[in-house]
């Protein structure tokens, strides 16, 4: 596992990042940096972009902190596993918290899906966005995930790739051994996609439909019955441990 340094404070800047380029703060950077973190000009931070590695850059201003002259790079840029999470929008907080959590487990796309039983129809985008950014800035995380447009189950299954692995879990399948489940699978080189339903669960129809996609595990999360942010955080764990990345495979 590489070693972060998590005792210096790391920001996303959506700009180029290479030795000698100075990139200009936003203001909510800039307050971030002088008013809540009591930073001030020639200290120091850690910067990210998802495309150029990690660089450490010292902080440049008079009165507040207004851009930052990027010095070297601290670590090369990786990628994500092919990880796909699917989910049900769910309201407000328990959405920011399911996002959080998404990224933080390792996916590299976040995909709402709209259900016949989904409570949330309409989803923000860029609050979305912004709790991916926060978490990979938190976690040492270099790549980030993609946020998608809302989509409804039906345009989603006509348009996934046929290889990949798709697991969906269903509280309505036969209590057996999660793990076990995920471990008989092939190795997942095509990608998988990890599907959460709504609260509700997934109609009869819509669990009629996803048996008949090409690679599809019906998954049981035990023998309670999960909230879709719990079961979110708890079908992650599974897949990194029985085929991703918690292995040291090459998802």
């Amino acid at each position: 596992m590489p070693e972060f340094n998590f005792r210096s404070p790391r920001l996303f800047v959506d700009a180029a990042l290479a030795a000698g380029r100075t990139v200009e703060l936003e203001r909510n950077q800039s307050n971030y940096l002088g008013n809540v973190l009591r930073l001030a000009a020639g200290e120091t931070i850690l910067v990210f972009n998802g495309r150029d590695g990690e660089w450490q850059a010292s902080i440049s201003g008079r009165k507040r902190p207004d851009s930052l002259n990027i010095q070297s790079q601290t670590r090369p840029q990786d990628r994500l596993p092919d990880l796909a999470y699917i989910f049900a929008p769910l309201k407000h907080a328990r959405l920011d918290y399911m996002v959080q959590k998404a990224v933080e487990m390792g996916a590299s796309l976040l995909q709402p899906v709209l259900t016949r039983f989904t409570q949330v129809n309409r989803v923000n985008g860029e609050r979305m966005r912004a709790n991916a950014i926060e978490a990979a800035e938190q976690c040492g995380i270099l790549s980030l995930a993609t946020v998608a447009e809302p989509i409804t189950l039906d345009r989603y299954l006509g348009q996934r790739e046929a290889p990949r692995l798709l697991v969906f879990c269903d509280e309505a399948a036969v209590t057996a051994d999660p793990l076990q489940a995920l471990r008989s699978e092939r190795p997942a080189s095509n990608g998988i996609d990890i599907l959460i339903g709504p609260e509700g669960g997934f109609a009869d129809e819509e669990r009629a439909i996803l048996l008949r996609q090409p690679r599809a595990l019906r998954l049981s999360l035990g023998p309670r019955v999960l909230r879709a942010d719990t079961a979110g955080v708890a079908a992650l764990a599974l897949v990194q441990a029985a085929l991703g990345d918690w292995t040291g495979s090459d998802l």
